[in-house]
């Protein structure tokens, strides 16, 4: 068998220890991988969700703790014979770059970063415009979408979010799914709804973090905003919203817009640089980052015109074939093996100039 079409050794990189969109692109990369019959690993921290959630055939290493993390993600990678040493998120890549036995790749879930990115030796940029962003002498690059990994349902527990939060027939519910952190923007969402939704709308923001206490006290008083935390049973959720909001300062390709798309939900989005790309051409709606009163008469404006629909009418339909996971797996497996091929030919072609210096 040709050495670029076997079976390869596959070992991806992630040091969460919670698991957000970065981090289940990676679970459900490796996931597939290792059922089309890959060799495939992952490195994390010791103790992370990652690895519950990775199928028996993903072999997981949990490093105990963060020193020395590319000598020791490096080392490990020599010894389990990587072909590809793959990292998610910028700390990961920075690892990664150390390993040098293995052809190194990063993903860029969030952006480029020198520090971070320079010393791999391919890129996969998850929008057109960090493609487009790459500096003459950046890594191989190619834009490869991510996809909306498929939850295990069975797993979910059977939830009524409507029944739940009390609602009546007539309410209407804005939600809103992701980490509680300052790039998220859930504090803009908050302050927008409070000033401008109808006194009848309910907002439901599912998501952990470091900004809940902060959340917390930006929605005192006002019992329409209800904060639920982490959530098991986000598809069940998302077909509860009657809109979906994502108010972030900063995205490059935000899973829970497509999740809300392949729900059918209409999307009210800050124009951050992944929604731009992905809601180009498409029904959802898009306003300036940032600001607190257009993001709020936009969600104002959707729920007035929703609110003239039965329920039964207020889908949308997306054109979501662009975000097929087969055909993202398979192109992923094909960079690989073109930056393994770039590889070997830069390192034969410095042989050659060597001799020749010699001779």
């Amino acid at each position: 068998m040709h050495p670029f079409s076997e079976p390869l050794t596959l070992v991806h990189v992630v040091f969460s220890s919670r698991i957000a969109g970065g981090e289940r692109h990676c679970i459900d990369l490796a996931n597939a991988q290792a059922a089309l019959g890959h060799r495939v690993h992952v490195i994390g921290s010791a103790g992370s969700a990652v690895a519950t959630a990775l199928a028996p055939a993903v072999c997981f290493h949990g490093l105990q703790l963060p020193v020395l993390r590319g000598w020791r993600v490096a080392a490990l990678a020599r010894r389990l014979g990587a072909d590809i040493c793959h990292g998610h998120l910028g700390p990961a890549c920075k690892a990664v770059a150390h390993a040098g036995s293995a052809t190194r790749i990063g993903t860029l879930h969030v952006g480029y970063k020198t520090h971070h990115h320079a010393q791999l030796d391919g890129l996969v940029c998850v929008n057109r415009a960090q493609l487009d962003g790459l500096a003459a002498g950046s890594p191989r690059a190619t834009v490869i979408y991510n996809w909306a990994p498929e939850r295990d349902v069975a797993a979910e527990r059977p939830t009524d979010l409507r029944d739940e939060l009390g609602l009546t027939a007539g309410q209407l519910l804005v939600g809103s799914v992701g980490r509680l952190h300052p790039s998220k923007g859930m504090d803009l969402l908050i302050a927008a709804f409070k000033a401008h939704a109808p006194a009848d709308a309910v907002l439901a923001i599912l998501g952990e973090g470091a900004e809940a206490g902060h959340l917390t006290q930006l929605a005192a008083g006002d019992g329409r905003v209800r904060l639920l935390g982490f959530r098991s049973d986000v598809d069940a959720a998302l077909k509860a919203f009657d809109l979906f909001v994502s108010p972030s300062r900063e995205e490059a390709f935000p899973l829970a817009i497509l999740e809300a798309m392949r729900a059918g939900r209409p999307v009210v989005s800050t124009a951050t640089q992944g929604p731009l790309e992905m809601l180009a051409g498409q029904p959802g709606r898009l306003v300036p980052v940032g600001d607190v009163d257009a993001l709020g008469l936009a969600i104002a404006e959707e729920l007035a015109r929703l609110r003239l629909l039965p329920a039964e009418a207020r889908a949308v339909n997306y054109a979501t074939a662009a975000y097929d996971r087969a055909n993202a797996v398979a192109r992923t497996l094909t960079f690989y093996r073109e930056v393994m091929r770039g590889r070997v030919a830069a390192a034969d072609a410095f042989e050659d100039e060597e001799e020749a210096i010699i001779a």
